[in-house]
């Protein structure tokens, strides 16, 4: 009865349960931290205009997909509006829908998790590319979805695609511990 905690998580094959408590601890913390002082982050100026230009990365890259490859008959207006002709319907990609947030967790889960910093240089803005980009294709989803199916906007909006940000991250997470990072890595020796 001399084992180490570390060794009884070897000898039970405990480390993916520490692994994936403390990717929920991290994202979860930061996620109510986010919330608790977003009044701070959207009023710093610097932030707040970053916030802004990517809505409008998100914004403009969305409705040139629209446009050109989906062939949707759209206006777009001053604030980041993109209108359906179609239906006379609208969405706004605003600074709440720029991104931001989920490059702000993918900074801080990978910047926290154990890894090797020479991988963490590259992996942390590819993760942050990553979220730009699931944007661009959540936007472009509820596009369709407001032109084919508007009744079911707020749904497809608020459980389907925003929980698919968690769901990028938690793939790219998943791909860390398994190429680079792990508690095990750091408190086993071999």
């Amino acid at each position: 009865m001399n084992r180490t905690f570390p060794e009884y998580l070897s000898k039970n094959k405990l480390w993916p349960v520490v692994d994936v408590i403390l990717f929920i601890i991290i994202t979860y913390l930061f996620h109510k931290l986010w919330w608790k002082f977003s009044y701070l982050i959207y009023g710093t100026p610097a932030l707040l205009s970053f916030s802004g230009w990517l809505s409008e990365m998100v914004y403009v890259a969305s409705a040139w997909i629209d446009q050109h490859i989906l062939g949707m008959d759209i206006t777009l207006y001053f604030k980041n509006i993109i209108h359906f002709n179609v239906n006379n319907r609208g969405i706004e990609i605003n600074e709440s829908c720029s991104g931001f947030k989920q490059m702000y967790q993918v900074l801080i889960l990978f910047l926290l998790f154990p890894g090797p910093w020479k991988h963490k240089l590259w992996f942390i803005p590819m993760g942050m590319i990553s979220m730009f980009l699931i944007n661009i294709i959540r936007v472009v989803l509820l596009s369709v979805v407001m032109i084919n199916w508007p009744q079911h906007w707020d749904f497809i909006h608020l459980w389907v695609l925003r929980p698919f940000y968690y769901l990028v991250i938690f793939i790219l997470w998943v791909i860390w511990v398994e190429k680079f990072g792990g508690m095990k890595r750091y408190f086993v020796r071999k």
